[in-house]
């Protein structure tokens, strides 16, 4: 009879398996070292050799009910082989002792741990119905497919023993059947299940499977069955098991937030380095994700000198950089798994979650196309992120710090979405109601992290002008209502970059609307010595701008309400203003009066100099009327000097036939011409 853990195997009584037929009493097998000896006065005539491992047997009980052995023996040439090679017989030595027990007829105690390994030597040993009627394999199947199956600790057990049984276990469905058995019970109402934690502590029994058993005592009345009960037993699985089971958990129509949360625990569990920056497994910290539940004789993992530990428990001869790298390819073949089985509904898991797994999954150079998907899966809920999750450094070559274009992108996506998600014109206004106010929040709240994302990068020397202006300019005017944010960031740039041209400050500035900043950011730009002149005078206009349309709108509400005249002082006005705004608006005004003032002065300079000018202009009108008198008497001067040289030739021409005239009285008249022109 069999025997097992589950209610279900109590059915078969004591639970031990032996043979029908033992043609060769023995009281069992006596082990020396690595030799086993079956305990009977006949010397043994056979040995078979698995590893290390030597059987020392008898050749009748083994061929009668081993198809395997039985073909070895008729096909070998010597009829006198007795020494037979089975190194690769699954299940290794522990499974063929059952096995040869068995065909000696000693008892054998089938257990969820032990049956999976036998069920498979058998199948390797061909111990079918042909040699003898209930022989091993139809035992084992038998076992398992009515015991195992049925409880939930054992399909667990045996699950997590397939692991070494690869691809034995695979062809003979029992990884399909244990995980169909696990997802079925996953999704059963847990109202009706008699319940107990099974992965919290090791003494406690696994979750009953009767619903027809009721229990009226008053502790399992008020106990309530939480969702995520089965969390933590399949977590113990390997990776591949785990997808099997989580695959027919979906196909079962299990809620997606629960399968979610389901992957999140295994990843916390197999993957240190999502908690922490750090990769490598540490001994200790696989050890945790041990079977705790699953310790007891009946069910151990057990075999030989060696047990499952948690982790892909390799040992790997080399030095120590080939065993980080063997887990770095262990952990980058979890991740690739984990993100195929995510379910594709929004808010299956945390935006954290996916943040940290993309992380992992740059650090680990997981493929493109996983990668890829996983940033759009947190684009479809980015404003949920957080400044922590998103500070990814850049693990390539890039001179930056951090993964700036991965934020790019990540960005995109999340614009994308958002598209997408926005209703058609023509069911625009069936959904604007519902639909409308929730893409702002999340693009005001995506604003919001994305300044504070930049006001952390722009402390980076590396970091490019226009890397930073294409993130900046990423989301549209409308997704910020305030820009203190954004000029936070472009201060910390600016700061950071000190050795910035004017001409790339004022083209930095300009991805900041002034008019869209507070009253305390407008008086820390007024004092900022870092920015542009210009941004500081729009700054200035703009909160004069604002004052002023404050002010006009409260005078336009007075007017509105003259029904109900109200006489507010100022003295009243002040005292129901609150004190940061009577401050700001104070320094604003004082602001606005030193300027008006500068003004006035600038006014007051500007006409002393055009005086001054005018002075000037005519001063230089009279010297140059001057120059013009004293150049036109000149001239006339010369002109009459010629003339009088010309007349005087004539005169003396004339004169000559005469005789010559006498010198005296040509001085006389020459003198006398003179005088009478001057």
């Amino acid at each position: 009879m069999w025997e097992s853990g589950s209610e279900a195997g109590q059915e078969y009584g004591a639970g031990v398996l032996s043979s029908s037929k033992n043609s060769v009493r023995t009281e069992g097998f006596v082990q020396r070292g690595l030799s086993w000896y079956v305990a009977t006065d006949i010397p043994s005539d056979f040995l078979v050799q698995i590893g290390q491992a030597n059987f020392h047997m008898h050749k009748y009980p083994l061929l009668s009910r081993s198809g395997k052995l039985n073909r070895i023996i008729n096909e070998s040439r010597d009829p006198d082989l007795n020494n037979i090679l089975m190194d690769d017989i699954p299940g290794g030595p522990e499974a063929f002792e059952l096995a040869a027990k068995f065909c000696y007829g000693v008892a054998v105690d089938l257990t969820a741990g032990n049956i999976s390994g036998l069920r498979c030597a058998s199948e390797y040993l061909e111990m079918t119905e042909d040699l003898e009627e209930g022989n091993l394999l139809f035992k084992t199947e038998a076992f398992l497919s009515y015991v195992v199956l049925s409880s939930w600790r054992d399909s667990i057990v045996v699950l997590k023993s397939c692991e070494k049984l690869s691809p034995w276990a695979e062809n003979l469905q029992i990884v399909r059947r244990c995980s169909e058995s696990i997802a079925w019970k996953a999704c059963a109402n847990p109202k009706g299940v008699k319940w107990s934690y099974t992965g919290r502590t090791a003494n406690v029994s696994s979750p009953k499977w009767n619903n027809n058993v009721k229990d009226s005592s008053p502790s399992r009345i008020n106990q309530q069955v939480p969702n995520d009960w089965w969390f933590e037993d399949v977590s113990i699985l390997r990776i591949d098991h785990f997808v099997r089971v989580i695959t027919a958990i979906k196909v079962k129509g299990m809620r997606f937030e629960l399968v979610g949360a389901a992957i999140m625990h295994y990843a916390t569990k197999w993957l240190p380095g999502l908690l922490s920056d750090t990769t490598i497994i540490q001994g200790d910290e696989t050890s945790k994700c041990s079977n705790s539940i699953f310790n007891s004789s009946s069910s151990s993992i057990t075999s030989g000198s060696t047990s499952w530990k948690g982790g892909f428990d390799m040992i790997v001869a080399g030095t120590k950089d080939e065993n980080s790298s063997v887990q770095a390819k262990e952990q980058r073949m979890i991740i690739e798994s984990l993100i195929s089985i995510i379910p594709p509904q929004k808010d299956s898991v945390s935006c954290s979650f996916l943040l940290r797994l993309l992380r992992m999954a740059n650090m680990l150079k997981v493929s493109a196309a996983l990668v890829t998907e996983l940033e759009k899966r947190v684009g479809m809920q980015f404003e949920q992120a957080t400044l922590s999750d998103l500070l990814i450094p850049s693990y390539d070559k890039s001179e930056t710090m951090y993964d700036v274009d991965l934020l790019q992108r990540l960005l995109e996506h999340f614009l994308v979405q958002e598209q997408t998600e926005s209703p058609s014109p023509s069911r625009k206004s069936f959904s604007e109601n519902n639909m409308g106010g929730s893409n702002v929040n999340a693009k005001a709240r995506v604003a919001r992290i994305v300044d504070s994302y930049l006001t952390e990068v722009s402390r980076d020397r590396n970091l490019s002008m226009t890397k930073f202006q294409v993130l900046a300019e990423a989301l549209p005017e409308s997704a910020r209502t305030c820009d203190d944010g954004l000029y936070r960031a472009i201060d910390s740039y600016l700061k950071a970059h000190a050795t910035l041209s004017e001409h790339e400050r004022k083209r930095l500035c300009r991805v900041m609307d002034c008019q869209k900043l507070s009253i305390d950011a407008c008086m820390h730009a007024a004092q900022n010595e870092r920015l542009p002149l210009r941004v500081v005078v729009q700054v200035l206009f703009s909160e004069q701008v604002k004052i002023s349309n404050a002010l006009a709108s409260n005078s336009a509400k007075s007017v509105d309400s003259r029904a109900q005249p109200i006489v507010i002082n100022r003295k009243a006005l002040l005292e129901g203003t609150p004190q940061s705004f009577q401050e700001g608006w104070t320094s604003a005004k004082k602001d606005i009066n030193t300027l008006k003032f500068e003004l006035e002065s600038v006014k007051t300079k500007y006409l002393e100099l055009q005086n001054d000018m005018e002075s000037l202009q005519k001063q230089f009108d009279k010297v140059m009327m001057k120059q013009k008198q004293t150049s036109a008497w000149s001239s006339g001067w010369k002109k009459l000097s010629k003339l009088t040289k010309m007349t005087h030739v004539e005169n003396h021409q004339c004169l000559s036939p005469k005789g010559p005239v006498p010198e005296e009285q040509n001085r006389k008249t020459t003198r006398k011409w003179r005088n009478s022109i001057s």
